[in-house]
């Protein structure tokens, strides 16, 4: 039952950075805007965070310095996800050539402000306070749930607690009904006084955000510094959470679980003897392996918001 509740545990650890960045491009697409760049947004947050924790540790902050670098992550990413609205809703730009072009512009300005502030170096230097995982009182002593679900990161109770948001505000709520329309209806939504536009800048901006809170999640848990190699790939997994999950917050949090347990299951194998006998290249492609089976599986079944790539007239603000 440990091992079990261990490979749950760790699926919950690894999904969270999922979780975030699916969040945030299931946001901008529900609006209408393709989001390819959730890549660019999560290396943008790994970024921003390691700096702002770094300096937030040298100027005496202490523990609070991982709260601080969320809050660098969340601020400092709109520079990204600015550039893609500007790019997709002002001009109209191909929304898959805008996102790439994210990805590629965060990857290798970051890694060249990076060598630039670091003297050199490749990646920022090791964080002394990052998050570590808090138990909840009474909640932690339930058999086996108490283990798996209550003995976690903070940033794991800040994604569920999003996702829980963000439904509400989505399907609930008249904010949330007039996002959905500008990314169905564009034109019918225009016609009952919605801005469509202005919701569109509003949601991509956000979106960015909440997906660089997944890059500095991976930096301010695990990793504890930011490197050119951070997030690996992982953006795309998130892009796969939101199809799969039919640009439903629940589904795409299901999703990242999926592919959270994946990466724990990579991690719990390899504490066994049968494991060293596989090459460990194997295990590390897990993830990527079963994103594209999934994938495969999904397609035709998942509907997406109907006036999803589709610019609306620029002359509408």
């Amino acid at each position: 039952m440990d091992i079990i509740a261990n490979l749950l545990n760790g699926t919950l650890v690894f999904s969270t950075a999922l979780i975030f960045a699916a969040l945030g491009g299931l946001i901008s697409e529900r609006s209408g805007i393709i989001n390819i760049g959730i890549e660019g947004f999560m290396v943008s947050g790994a970024f921003f965070s390691a700096v702002t924790a770094y300096y937030a540790e040298t100027a005496g902050f202490g523990a609070f310095s991982p709260w601080i670098g969320l809050i660098g992550a969340f601020v400092f990413s709109v520079i990204f996800s600015t550039i893609h609205a500007v790019a997709c809703i002002t001009y109209g730009a191909n929304q898959v050539v805008s996102g790439t072009v994210i990805n590629i512009l965060a990857s290798g300005s970051t890694f060249y402000l990076v060598k630039m502030i670091f003297a050199g170096s490749a990646e920022t230097p090791i964080l002394t306070n990052v998050f570590h995982k808090v138990k909840i009182p009474y909640l932690t002593d339930i058999p086996f749930v108490g283990k798996v679900i209550f003995n976690a990161y903070p940033t794991t109770y800040v994604a569920i607690a999003l996702i829980i948001v963000f439904h509400f505000i989505l399907f609930r709520t008249a904010n949330g009904l007039r996002l959905r329309s500008v990314g169905e209806h564009p034109n019918a939504a225009a016609t009952v006084g919605v801005k469509v536009n202005r919701t569109r800048y509003m949601s991509v901006i956000l979106s960015g955000s909440i997906a660089a809170l997944g890059g500095a999640t991976i930096v301010l848990t695990s990793n504890s510094n930011f490197a050119y190699n951070t997030i690996s790939g992982q953006g795309f997994i998130a892009l796969a959470a939101v199809i799969i999950g039919k640009w439903n917050p629940v589904g795409a949090m299901l999703a990242a679980l999926l592919f959270g347990l994946a990466q724990a299951v990579k991690d719990q194998f390899q504490i066994f003897e049968f494991a060293s006998k596989i090459p460990s290249e194997f295990f590390y492609m897990l993830p990527y392996l079963l994103t594209l089976l999934v994938l495969i599986g999904a397609v035709g079944k998942s509907r997406a918001p109907k006036a999803l790539g589709q610019p609306y007239d620029i002359g509408k603000r």
